[in-house]
């Protein structure tokens, strides 16, 4: 299609309705602020659930309800390490057991163990 084709037509369609006639569902205007002094509201159903916080229409930063609760502070997990994960499997006896086994066939030369090519090059 030739760029000719496209000129002087739109994309997007326009309504011609009106908003006469239309009762609007109740509103309430809501005010927020940012760290950054930035003051604004918005509009809210009457119904609506009220957020404890926004984004700032001026900065995009966190805007917090005036005269609001603040946000509820989420429960952080703690973070498991390898150990812990290890602790849910076994108990500590069982570990004890685990590492005089493996202790014992390392002790024993049972356990043969490859030398790469490479290292054996860097000894001669």
């Amino acid at each position: 299609m030739s760029e000719r084709a496209l000129r002087g037509t739109r994309l997007v369609v326009t309504s011609y309705e009106t908003d006469r006639g239309i009762d609007l569902a109740p509103r309430q205007a809501v005010e927020y602020a940012c760290e950054k002094g930035h003051r604004f509201e918005m509009p809210f159903s009457v119904e609506a659930e009220i957020p404890p916080e926004w984004e700032c229409k001026v900065c995009g930063g966190q805007a917090l309800l005036v005269d609001g609760d603040g946000p509820e502070e989420k429960k952080a997990k703690p973070a498991r390490t390898h150990w812990d994960m290890l602790m849910e499997r076994r108990t500590r006896e069982e570990l004890e057991e685990v590492l005089e086994e493996r202790l014992a066939v390392l002790r024993s030369g049972a356990m043969n163990i490859a030398v790469h090519p490479r290292d054996s090059r860097k000894s001669a």
